[in-house]
């Protein structure tokens, strides 16, 4: 006849379930099954603790709510990092992340008329209106650096002696 084993925990530790429990120590977090430790990370490592937490629940161990509780985290949370973690496996969390979605007015091709038309000396606001766009759109392109302004000439007058 098979014997249960008792679920002897570590002093000090957090309760998940009846068998699982956590500990924060010197900046890592380990997770025990009864006395066993059986995964750690950093304690700044959320990505690893988004993965396991999902892992816990996706493979029974655990329920979404009783995750919520024992790490105080809105159960949202948890809820994001399981869906996370059913869609794109444990690499999900370590996919890089997406960027923005790239240029969606000023595309390769309007922002090289818009230099064209800059150096040519137009000033910016009627750069802007003779291709469409807004003005405050292609301010911000000049001040974030995409587009450069034709630097004014600076012309002497010979009557003023240096």
């Amino acid at each position: 006849m098979p014997q249960l084993q008792l679920p002897i925990f570590p002093a000090g530790v957090t309760h998940i379930t009846d068998e699982l429990a956590f500990e924060s120590r010197d900046g890592v977090v380990t997770y025990f099954n009864g006395h066993m430790p059986v995964l750690r990370h950093a304690v700044e490592d959320r990505r690893t603790f988004r993965m396991i937490i999902s892992q816990f629940v996706a493979n029974g161990n655990a329920r979404q709510c009783e995750i919520a509780r024992a790490f105080g985290i809105p159960l949202v949370n948890v809820k994001r990092a399981l869906q996370r973690y059913r869609e794109q496996g444990p690499s999900g969390f370590y996919a890089p992340r997406r960027g923005r979605r790239g240029p969606a007015v000023l595309t390769p091709d309007v922002i090289k008329q818009l230099q064209d038309l800059l150096e040519a000396g137009m000033a910016p606001a009627q750069a802007a209106r003779a291709l469409n766009q807004k003005p405050d759109t292609v301010r911000k392109a000049v001040a974030a650096g995409r587009l450069q302004k034709k630097k004014a000439q600076r012309t002497r007058n010979p009557a003023v002696a240096l």
